[in-house]
């Protein structure tokens, strides 16, 4: 079991080390290294694919599980489902079997610029869910058991993201559990409502800093968001399904000794 779980550990480093080379050369390729933060962040935000190691360390996982790759949609324009309060939304990973909407799942980053990117997360996130929900709601998916929704945020850790935030109070007070909180804990605090109030299945927090990140260093600050246990709930979703397609439980992590 440890070796296996080693396995799933590794696999995960090398996602967080692509995540931190794609921005990094994303960067240097805009000729930014040398420019202002601000121009740099944005071009890294804008051109897309650093996440696209957890795409594919998921998409492993559900194979290695018994789903088949034409179930599993990752490409731009594939990933579009029906909304409920807009006409679609492109997630960043589907599974879709014999015609019913069976996960979904939105990867997410925050690197510097704390204060706006989580404000627009947090709506995103909640939005996201909403939407989804409602359209299942309406019978759009049907006929088909509910979808599963997860969420996967990777945090930039350094000392802006793990320093207190002040509150602004000038009606009403906060719940005590925001009063100075940093912006890790509040990504934290969203993922862990996230799935309490069952809007997802599963969340998935990480902290990964830019100076070790690119060596696959990262850590997971709670037990109940971390990876093993969100790609084991998006697993058991799939399996208890029955499809034809499943074969076996044999992904690290998953299988008991």
């Amino acid at each position: 079991m440890a070796n296996k779980m080693e396995g799933l550990q590794a696999q995960l480093a090398i996602a967080v080390q692509h995540f931190w080379q794609v921005r990094e050369r994303q960067q240097e390729s805009q000729g930014v290294s040398s420019g202002t933060r601000d121009h740099g962040n944005r071009t890294a935000v804008t051109g897309g694919k650093q996440l696209d190691g957890f795409t594919h360390l998921v998409q492993s996982l559900l194979m290695e599980a018994g789903v088949h790759d034409g179930e599993i949609f990752t490409r731009r324009g594939s990933t579009i489902v029906p909304g409920f309060f807009r006409p679609t939304k492109q997630w960043d990973l589907l599974v879709v079997s014999q015609g019913q909407l069976i996960a979904t799942v939105e990867f997410k980053s925050i690197v510097g610029s704390f204060g706006n990117n989580m404000n627009n997360r947090t709506e995103e996130a909640l939005g996201n869910a909403v939407d989804l929900l409602a359209a299942y709601r309406e019978g759009k998916f049907a006929p088909a058991p509910a979808p599963w929704l997860g969420y996967l945020m990777l945090m930039e850790d350094c000392e802006a993201s793990a320093r207190p935030v002040e509150v602004s109070e000038p009606h009403f007070s906060v719940f005590d559990g925001w009063k100075g909180a940093s912006y890790a804990t509040r990504c934290e605090m969203l993922c862990q409502k996230l799935i309490r109030e069952r809007m997802y299945q599963a969340a998935c927090f990480i902290l990964s800093s830019r100076e070790t990140g690119p060596l696959g260093d990262y850590r997971e600050p709670s037990e109940e968001l971390c990876f093993r246990n969100f790609a084991a709930s998006l697993v058991a979703h799939c399996a208890a399904l029955g499809r034809p397609w499943r074969r076996s439980l044999s992904w690290p992590g998953w299988k008991r000794d």
